[in-house]
Parts: C-alpha cells; sequence; structure tokens
C-alpha cells in the first residue's frame, strides 16, 4: 500500500476585494491555517485616487480598476501569516497554486511592469487593472459579436453565440480605440490569473482555463488576423503582438518560486509553482465535483456556474465551453451571474432605512442577518413582488451588460425584508434560466453544488432547492477557490498524478444539504413564469428602455464632468 504524500501545499485565492491565502496538508486536504488581506485600494469605480495619480481622475460610467501591486501584497502578507497561523515549518511546503477572478486584464512592458507603475502613466486610467466586472467594453463587446455572426466564425457557438463585455478581446479594443499610446506602449495583455504566476516564479505561462473562456482559444486558434483586421484595422495584430504565450495544462508546474518571491512569502526558494486558474473553475475539485452532471455554483459578489460533460454543445448564452477547462478529458462549460452578493449589499448600503439598522443592532446581528430572519417568515410569494437581477448586467444568459434591475409590485405597504427576498428569488430564477439552458441543450444538471461565502445563509440555499427544484450541495470547506487552488499545487508538486486523483485525496462535499420542498416549489413554478417573462420583455426586444436610460445617466455623467 503506497503511504500518503508528505508535507503541505498553499492556495492563494484572489477575490474581488482581498487576497486569501490557505494552508492545506497534503495527504488528506485537511485546512492548517489561512489569512485574509483586503487590497489597500480595493476596486476604484468612480476616480483614480489624488495619491496615486498625481490629482483625482474620474471614471467613466461601467469602469471598475484595480491596482497590480495590491496583488503582490497579498503574498507579502497574506501567505506568511498563514503559515504562521498553521503552526507549520515554511519548509515542509512543497508548491504553492493561485487563483484569481476573470476576465481580469493588466497591460504590461515584455518584463510583466504593469503600465501603471511607469510614471508617465501614472494618471492615465487605461494603464491600470481592468477587473471582471469592468463593463464600459460593451460597445466593442458588440462589434465583436456582430461581425462574428456575419462572418460565421465557427468559434462564435462556442461562447453561447454571444462575446461580453468582460472579457480580453473587448477590452484590449477598448484599450486600442480609447487609449492608442496607451496600447502601443504596451508589451503584454495578460489575465491576471497568469500575472501573478509570473511575478512567483519569473515566467510567463497562459493558463489553459483563462485562454479558452476569456481568450477566445478555441481548437488551439484565437479569431483570425483577417477578423482583428476587419473590427479595427489596427487590431490585426493583437495575439501576435500582444497575448500569443505557451499555454499551460491546469495542475502543471509553471516554474519554480524565485528567490524574490521566496522573500515575499517566506517560502523556500524553487518550490512548485502551478499554473494559474480562474476562481470559479478551481473551485470544482475541491467539490469533488469532477463528474459530468454536477454543476457548481461558486456564489459571492457575482456567482459563476461550472460544470464538466462528455458532449459539446451550444449552450445559448453559456461563457465557453473548453475542451478540459476544468479537468482533462471531459468539456468544461462555464455561464454565470453579474450580481449577486453585490446586489444584496448595494441594497443594505444604499436602499435600507436607518431603522432596520437600529432593530439589527438592538437584535445582536447584522443588517442581512436581520432581512434574512424577517423574510424567512414569509410564505412563497407573500410580498407580491418580482425582481429582475441585473443590476451589474446580464452575463447568462442574455450576455448583456447594458441591462439594468427591476423590482415590480412594490405597494406603500412594502417592508425591506420584503424587497430584499424578492432579490434573493431573482437570483435563484436567474440560475433556475441558466439551468435550464444548460438541460435544454443536452447537457443535464443533476445536482447543484455551492461553494462561497453565501452558503452559509440558510434562507437563500432553501429557496435556491426549491426554485431549481435540485439537491443542494455545499463544498466541505468555506475556502473553496483556495482549496482547489492547494490541490493543483499539490499536482504541480508531483504529490498526485493528476487533479482527480487530488480532488479525491483532498477534496470535500456535504451532499444533498438542502432538498428541495414540493409545494414550495410548484409556488415558484408561478413566480419563475412572471420572472421569464420579464426578463424577455425587457431582455429579448420587447422594449430597450434599459439600454436607452444608460445612455442617458453617461450622457448626464459626461456633461458634469466637463462642468467641473
Amino acid at each position: 500500500m503506497t503511504s500518503p504524500p508528505d508535507g503541505c501545499v498553499i492556495g492563494v485565492d484572489f477575490g474581488t476585494l482581498s487576497g486569501r491565502a490557505l494552508v492545506v496538508r497534503v495527504a488528506d486536504g485537511a485546512e492548517l491555517g489561512s489569512a485574509v488581506h483586503p487590497y489597500r485600494h480595493g476596486v476604484l469605480e468612480v476616480a483614480l485616487p489624488a495619491h496615486l495619480a498625481g490629482r483625482e481622475v474620474p471614471l467613466a460610467p461601467d469602469w471598475a480598476l484595480q491596482v497590480p501591486d495590491d496583488y503582490r501584497e497579498v503574498l507579502r502578507i497574506a501567505v506568511p501569516e498563514a503559515v504562521r497561523a498553521a503552526g507549520i515549518d515554511p519548509a515542509q511546503v512543497i508548491g504553492i497554486a493561485t487563483d484569481f477572478t476573470a476576465c481580469t486584464m493588466i497591460p504590461t512592458l515584455s518584463d510583466g511592469t504593469p503600465l501603471n507603475e511607469i510614471e508617465a502613466l501614472v494618471a492615465e486610467p487605461h494603464a491600470y487593472v481592468k477587473l471582471w466586472k469592468h463593463h464600459a467594453a460593451q460597445a466593442q463587446a458588440d462589434r465583436i459579436t456582430s461581425l462574428a455572426q456575419r462572418r460565421d466564425e465557427g468559434w462564435l457557438p462556442r461562447y453561447g453565440g454571444l462575446i461580453s463585455s468582460e472579457w480580453q478581446f473587448a477590452k484590449g479594443l477598448q484599450l486600442l480605440e480609447e487609449a492608442p499610446e496607451v496600447y502601443a506602449r504596451m508589451d503584454r495583455w495578460v489575465e491576471a490569473s497568469d500575472w501573478i504566476v509570473w511575478q512567483l516564479c519569473g515566467t510567463y505561462v497562459r493558463n489553459a482555463c483563462a485562454a479558452g473562456y476569456k481568450g477566445m482559444l478555441q481548437d488551439g486558434a484565437h479569431p483570425s488576423e483577417e477578423f482583428l483586421a476587419a473590427l479595427e484595422p489596427g487590431f490585426a495584430g493583437f495575439v501576435r503582438d500582444k497575448v500569443d504565450q505557451p499555454v499551460g495544462r491546469l495542475g502543471d508546474r509553471a516554474g519554480q518560486l524565485s528567490a524574490e518571491a521566496a522573500a515575499w512569502t517566506g517560502l523556500p526558494a524553487g518550490i512548485a509553482v502551478a499554473v494559474g486558474n480562474v476562481d470559479a473553475h478551481v473551485s470544482a475539485p475541491a467539490a469533488q465535483a469532477v463528474d459530468h452532471g454536477q454543476m457548481v455554483a461558486i456564489m459571492g459578489t457575482s456567482t459563476c456556474h461550472v460544470m464538466s460533460a462528455g458532449v459539446l454543445r451550444e449552450v445559448p448564452g453559456m461563457c465557453g465551453a473548453v475542451d478540459g477547462g476544468i479537468v482533462a478529458g471531459s468539456w468544461g462549460y462555464e455561464a454565470g451571474q453579474s450580481g449577486v452578493g453585490d446586489i444584496f449589499a448595494w441594497y443594505v448600503d444604499h436602499a435600507v432605512p436607518a431603522y432596520v439598522q437600529d432593530e439589527a443592532t438592538a437584535a445582536g446581528r447584522s443588517v442581512h442577518e436581520h432581512l434574512t430572519a424577517l423574510a424567512a417568515s414569509q410564505e412563497v410569494g407573500e410580498h407580491g413582488l418580482i425582481a429582475l437581477d441585473w443590476h451589474n448586467g446580464n452575463r447568462s444568459i442574455l450576455v448583456d451588460h447594458e441591462l439594468s434591475g427591476l423590482v415590480v409590485g412594490q405597494t406603500l405597504a412594502t417592508r425591506p425584508q420584503d424587497v430584499y427576498r424578492a432579490l434573493i428569488e431573482a437570483t435563484a430564477f436567474g440560475t433556475r434560466t441558466i439551468i435550464e439552458a444548460f438541460t435544454a441543450s443536452g447537457v443535464p444538471v443533476e445536482e447543484l453544488v455551492i461553494a462561497g461565502g453565501l452558503a452559509r445563509n440558510p434562507l437563500l440555499m432553501q429557496v435556491y432547492a426549491d426554485v431549481t427544484r435540485l439537491p443542494l450541495s455545499v463544498v466541505g470547506s468555506e475556502q473553496g477557490p483556495a482549496l482547489g487552488s492547494a490541490l493543483h499545487a499539490a499536482v504541480a508538486a508531483g504529490a498526485y498524478a493528476d487533479i482527480r486523483a487530488a480532488a479525491k485525496a483532498m477534496g470535500s462535499v456535504r451532499r444533498g444539504v438542502f432538498t428541495p420542498d414540493e409545494d414550495a416549489a410548484l409556488r415558484y413554478d408561478v413566480l419563475f413564469a412572471e420572472y421569464t417573462a420579464l426578463h424577455d420583455h425587457f431582455g429579448r426586444g420587447g422594449t430597450d428602455v434599459m439600454h436607452r436610460l444608460r445612455g442617458i445617466r453617461r450622457d448626464a455623467v459626461r456633461r458634469r464632468a466637463v462642468a467641473r
């Protein structure tokens, strides 16, 4: 009998607002210690602050930027803290792996230096990281989709027939068209998931996951130079000049920890550094969800839905189907919702009256917990509301980030907990819409596995079970992406032959934690029909009012900026 592998590995999960480091024992997946470090600059959506740019630089609507050194700071602070919390000797660590939100893009020089770290470009917004939820490239995404449709490009169906403004090519085209001098200065257009690996080991390897789902790499090829030139002549060399780089398989070793990164992290130089990965996809092995029919929903500020299947099908609005995109030997599928936890946070921060905060404080709980408790006492449909979960646009299945949120049915008797529950239900209806699109396309979903912080909300979980009529399993770790990265670190270090073996030994899941209530499910069927009617009316051409309102808002913001 083979003895279990020795040593520990570290997974680092770079989220939207913070980075988390997790120390995991290779033999059995035991989580020994962790640490979280918030990004110093958070998400820049209104302006570049004066301390960065020398003066405050306003940002246009739908922008979302970050500062790359905040990511390095996670390595310098969270990794050593996690090792200390684990109580291990750093010499026991045999590998490190990372995951990132995607598509998060960094313009760099040829040596990986981010452009915002060049003195002449500190006040140029296009020199900074464009976070996944930077949606200001919608016009470019629409042009890419339209041209691909007219040319009948074979890669377009692999992305559900629509290209997202969140992705690499749309953001790159926006950079060229709005800041050509910055585009010319840029040597590499780098996914953050690959940039952080580059920082760790000095080797730039594109990961197969991000390259396939966000970089439009299918069957070994990107969109052709002819296609790119038809979009914009100066864009013809985008892949050749700015993007193309060796692609590494998930779980492969990208390189070894450099002396500089060893000094940042306190880890031994020379240990294995795994090829990068995307936060959602890396969570599937952590939940032991590597078999067909298991959809993993990674629920946080947004939700990403991933699953593996043995067949290639065209699913409307999917974010991609990639061979080996999650695990080798299967087609990996992705879909998602652009706003989930963000919507609940927006409502609590900006729309809940002060008396609710007072009640929550008196009850000794957060506003979220208080509203959840009040909403949980309601019958299905009691609030009389239907909401659309598009406050941050629609990722799947409409792929339209110009759409916006909506609540229908409010009266003078509507209370804060009513709206809060309606928003929870709207996100569940959005997930059901995605699941039905997969099932109707020949990719059946048989189990929904939940990862992420929202799994701690029992009302939300039961609503999702009732709305989808699926049993809900829960990843056994509260740090699913970080654990998933640790699994890949173990494979890169040679402790396991492949990610399936690592998932079996180190992954963790609790099966069927929430099961559908048939009576509630029947009543939700009625509400879902109303959601679908609104979904199709506002999202499929019944009215263009949401797009017009976005345009009016942009014009008003520009006028105000000029007036200043």
